[in-house]
């Protein structure tokens, strides 16, 4: 585990430099069979991001470029009518591949990024009356600008829900910046990445992380974070048992990420923000007075007593 994810590490930071907790937020949700939602401002890397995580991992990667005018059945695929064979036959769309780039996901319409939603959650495709099985691993990895709302469409929470986690990688520090300019004056460094892994041993990873034990107090405290997002009046929209699920799966990849094979109640606190806040939704009051869902969300979860760590005998 560590001698892999060292490697692919490794290789996303010879592109995003400066952004260790952003490259740990990525390899989290890859190894907990997630799906990530890179959200910030122009320039910032969020596409770049995206594709050093594919290029690392030698598996097939497409990219989807969302726009107004992308069809369903350009993520999805379509039956085409074969004249030679007097059939319909499948033609595959932009899901089928292991890793799955969405480039500004929120400039389709809503039908379009509705096409999404099967293939997030039971990682099949259901056209016409066939249903399609999507190899594991399965990622998306969609970008999205939060400032320019000129011609965009807002991600529905149901499909906000199916995102294991959101990160921003905002602006870097001055010395990574003054770095890049060195490095990219002449060539783009994601050009020169090689794979440092494959499929095969990311499913073993996933299945390592799986193994992961989770002890019931953690459980319990896993439970008590979300549910206390349902109760508060300043939240209209608490988190989800989905959103309990994810957080339990992204906890012992996390675990397993750092050496250990169970789950303390430390990782879920540090993995609240990136998996909980984009589920919520504030009430009209919060909204009002200034205050964000991340700031609500803190004083929830420093709310919550924590539960004392327990290793299994």
């Amino acid at each position: 585990m560590s001698r892999v994810v060292a490697r692919v590490r490794g290789n996303i930071e010879r592109v995003i430099e400066g952004k260790p907790d952003v490259v740990s937020s990525a390899l989290v949700v890859l190894l907990a069979e997630g799906h990530l939602l890179i959200e910030d401002v122009p320039g910032v890397g969020k596409t770049m991001l995206s594709k050093a995580l594919a290029r690392s991992i030698d598996c097939t990667v497409r990219r989807i470029q969302f726009t107004p005018d992308l069809l369903p059945s350009d993520v999805t695929g379509v039956s085409i009518f074969n004249q030679n064979t007097r059939e319909f036959e499948f033609r595959p769309g932009g899901v089928f591949a292991n890793i799955v780039v969405g480039d500004e996901i929120n400039r389709a319409s809503p039908k379009t990024q509705s096409a999404l939603l099967e293939c997030m959650e039971e990682k099949q495709v259901t056209v016409d009356n066939g249903t399609y099985q999507l190899e594991t691993p399965f990622m998306v990895i969609a970008t999205q600008n939060p400032i320019e709302m000129e011609g965009t469409y807002a991600l529905p929470e149901a499909q906000r829900d199916r995102f294991m986690a959101r990160v921003s990688i905002g602006y870097p520090v001055e010395a990574a910046e003054i770095a890049m300019l060195d490095s990219r004056s002449d060539s783009n460094p994601i050009d020169d990445l090689e794979p440092v892994t494959d499929a095969a041993e990311i499913r073993k990873l996933c299945a390592i992380v799986a193994q992961v034990y989770v002890s019931p107090a953690v459980q319990r405290y896993a439970v008590a974070l979300t549910g206390a997002t349902r109760r508060t009046d300043q939240l209209n929209l608490g988190a989800s048992p989905r959103a309990t699920l994810h957080l339990v799966r992204a906890a012992k990849a996390y675990a397993a990420i750092h050496g250990r094979d169970y789950v303390l109640p430390d990782d879920l606190r540090t993995l609240a923000r990136p998996v909980l806040a984009h589920r919520l939704l504030p009430s009209v009051e919060s909204a009002m007075s200034g205050r964000s869902t991340t700031a609500i969300l803190d004083a929830l979860v420093a709310a919550v007593p924590v539960p004392e760590p327990q290793h299994r005998a």
